[in-house]
């Protein structure tokens, strides 16, 4: 049975799930289609963080143009450009054990592709959410449901893992931004 948490809880991944080493983590959501006819192209994007909160390299910002990092521990399964259809939009699979030690946070962000051309926002995205999955047996161990709490933000961070004494936990944090995927790039240490 899945934990499912709300903004701002947290809690333990692998020490509730001893010898749980790959995770597989979902993202899902879905578009209004009363938009004007522009077709929403939503996307997950995995920041790989040290103990400061930042990306120690261009390496470490993992998403549809480059699908591996932390020396292949971290990787997204590619690009889905509908939403359309059920389950899981995008995929991230993680080997906790081969994440280098020198990250301490793996942030999950997802963003509107062209939002403010297309004049898109996530008050016009709904179910959004975050899952986490036993790799090994497929069994769905955490989950966050965004809600609708969001109105003109055009990206969202929506959890992160992160170490805590030996042990991994995820942190459900559903915060919006303004300005896309530049703004969060920015406020992660590189250049937009």
């Amino acid at each position: 049975m899945a934990i499912s948490l709300s903004k701002g809880q947290k809690v333990d991944l692998t020490k509730g799930n001893p010898g749980l080493t790959k995770v597989t983590v979902g993202l899902g959501w879905d578009t209004n289609k009363y938009d004007g006819g522009n077709d929403f192209d939503l996307d997950t994007s995995v920041f790989l963080l040290d103990e400061n909160g930042k990306c120690p390299s261009e390496a470490d910002f993992i998403f549809y143009n480059n699908l591996k990092g932390g020396n292949g521990s971290v990787e997204h399964t590619g690009d889905n450009r509908t939403g359309e259809g059920e389950g899981d939009d995008e995929q991230v699979n993680i080997s906790l054990q081969d994440v280098p030690q020198n990250i301490q946070k793996i942030s999950f962000a997802i963003t509107i592709h062209d939002a403010e051309a297309r004049s898109q926002n996530f008050g016009q995205v709904s179910n959004a959410y975050v899952r986490i999955l036993n790799q090994d047996s497929n069994e769905e161990l955490i989950r966050y449901d965004l809600g609708e709490d969001f109105s003109i933000e055009t990206a969202v961070v929506v959890g992160e893992l992160y170490r805590h004494g030996g042990e991994w936990k995820f942190n459900a944090i559903g915060s919006g931004y303004q300005g896309g995927l530049a703004s969060l790039v920015s406020d992660y240490g590189l250049n937009a």
